[in-house]
């Protein structure tokens, strides 16, 4: 690795505002110049997962901790209180974890560039990672954020017990800095006996299923936790139960706080990235695409008909793989379940349809998502041509060359629907916690959102949701930049204000990176 790394300041492309600064009868430094209002921050924790901790670039590492949310706000709790904030930290800024000396979570990941300056690939940045599970930290800790933690995981006991890591029945995160084995996040932060606390949980209940490509179930109507794989929806009553503990726990010696709801999954840049239409074809390869599903389409009439389909319902249940193609951007294929209507299981995707960051695009370009044309592909293609008869192995040949993308690479309208109506109701449930218990509220779903939908407007300029090069969304496609963070602790602070009559100052985007080039 370099021994300098830079990062992408988006500032730098954007004419800066004046930077005279305002001059003021008092130093904003003077005791009194802010006020805590109605709130006692002399004892703050953070509760939550991944976004609680800092992850960022697909890791955990010290400059992502530096940069979380909760420590950027603790910072600018001291203005109004005397407080101590700590986290767990990494043992280094390369990321990943170690258990017993083997690795068993990725690195961070950096932004490549060519020695003309232009950006390239995204890597693995280069080191050996040096935090061991094993290695237990002393706490307590003021930063309680677990990556990886849905939930009910924050009352579970247990969940940071070592010996239960390599099985996956613990997290590693929480293992490294919980008090005993057998404790629970909401246990180990209780006894902090907090004064103020930020609770932001409820995304990974979601969110894995969603980074799945749907692959795991939708347990709404199951409350049976136990029962639950690791990328399943967890049920929303199951949820809203939790939920209430969760807040019943931290509030019980009277302390105040600050409650997020969770964005919209389906707009962060792993799903908004690579578009469903990127099947660019010119006028020639647009009119050979659509001859090779014609001629799939005539194939399977024969092979229905073989079967004993009348000739009619057999061309009427081919039709449908008559895919047409036209010069410039087109929508792939997905594979969808096999029915008596779609005996294929394939059919080319909707306008609001998804694909993930993780799809491999190499493979995209070889056909993946329409047909692959291969040389004994292109022989019975001809042979049809010709009006020629292929034999069963050339069709089966023909009918195996079309591909559909996997059901783990994209996101298709009924999982987006359970994604959606999961999501609507985690939210409905902290929002009204949240109002019945007197705590601050910041709506972050529509704050993340303006990020894919114009952009957000900070003293460094324009921050949106492109992926490495918009400024909000770290590498992973998932968490926030550094400056993502930020924004999401001044809206914090803006609850924190409106609700408890505070004065708490906010931070400047702009002097927070982005994403990490090497």
């Amino acid at each position: 690795m370099k021994k300098h790394i830079q990062y992408i300041a988006v500032s730098l492309l954007l004419i800066f505002a004046s930077s005279c600064d305002p001059e003021f009868e008092r130093a904003i430094e003077d005791p009194g110049f802010f006020d805590a209002g109605e709130a006692n921050f002399s004892a703050t924790i953070a509760v939550g997962n991944s976004l609680t901790a800092g992850f960022a670039d697909g890791a955990l590492y010290q400059l992502g901790q530096e940069n979380s949310f909760p420590n950027i706000l603790a910072k600018q709790l001291s203005f109004v209180s005397s407080n101590t904030f700590t986290q767990p930290l990494a043992a280094d800024n390369i990321g990943g974890l170690t258990l017993n000396g083997t690795q068993i979570a990725d690195k961070r990941r950096v932004l490549t560039q060519d020695v003309t300056g232009n950006l390239g690939a995204v890597k693995f940045i280069e080191g050996i990672p040096s935090t061991e599970v094993s290695t237990v930290l002393e706490g307590p800790y003021n930063n309680m954020g677990v990556p990886g933690a849905k939930s009910y995981h924050l009352v579970a006991n247990g969940y940071g017990n070592i010996a239960g890591v390599a099985t996956g029945a613990a997290n590693p995160y929480f293992a490294r800095f919980a008090s005993t084995p057998n404790a629970s996040i909401l246990e180990d932060a209780v006894a902090q006996n907090p004064t103020f606390f930020t609770l932001w949980i409820g995304n990974n209940d979601v969110l894995s299923y969603a980074t799945s490509g749907g692959v795991g179930v939708d347990q709404t109507g199951n409350l049976d936790a136990t029962m639950y794989g690791p990328n399943d929806i967890t049920d929303p009553n199951l949820f809203a139960g939790v939920f209430q503990t969760l807040i019943g726990g931290l509030t019980q010696n009277d302390a105040k706080g600050v409650v997020l709801n969770l964005p919209d999954v389906t707009s962060i840049p792993f799903f908004t990235t690579v578009p469903n239409n990127a099947l660019v074809l010119s006028a020639e390869n647009a009119a050979s695409l659509t001859g090779a599903f014609q001629a799939v389409s005539g194939v399977f009439t024969q092979v229905l008909i073989q079967q004993g389909v009348p000739p009619s319902q057999a061309q009427a249940v081919a039709s449908q793989y008559a895919f047409t193609f036209k010069p410039g951007p087109n929508r792939f294929l997905i594979d969808v379940p096999v029915t008596q209507t779609n005996p294929l299981g394939i059919r080319q995707m909707s306008e609001n349809e998804l694909l993930l960051l993780t799809i491999d695009q190499a493979a995209l370009a070889q056909g993946y998502g329409s047909i692959v044309l291969s040389d004994s592909v292109l022989q019975v293609l001809g042979l049809l041509q010709q009006g020629g008869t292929p034999n069963a192995e050339q069709i089966q040949t023909l009918l195996a060359a079309v591909s559909g993308i996997d059901d783990k690479d994209v996101l298709d309208s009924d999982e987006l629907g359970a994604i959606s109506t999961a999501q609507s109701a985690y939210n409905s449930t902290i929002q009204n916690l949240a109002t019945a218990n007197n705590l601050a509220f910041f709506d972050v779903k529509t704050t993340l959102a303006q990020s894919a939908n114009g952009g957000i407007m900070t003293d460094a300029g324009l921050v949106t949701s492109t992926f490495a090069t918009g400024g909000a969304f770290s590498l992973d496609g998932v968490h926030p930049t550094a400056r993502g963070y930020a924004i999401v602790t001044n809206g914090i602070i803006d609850a924190i204000n409106a609700q408890y009559n505070s004065t708490i100052p906010k931070v400047n985007p702009g002097s927070f990176p982005t994403v990490y080039i090497e």
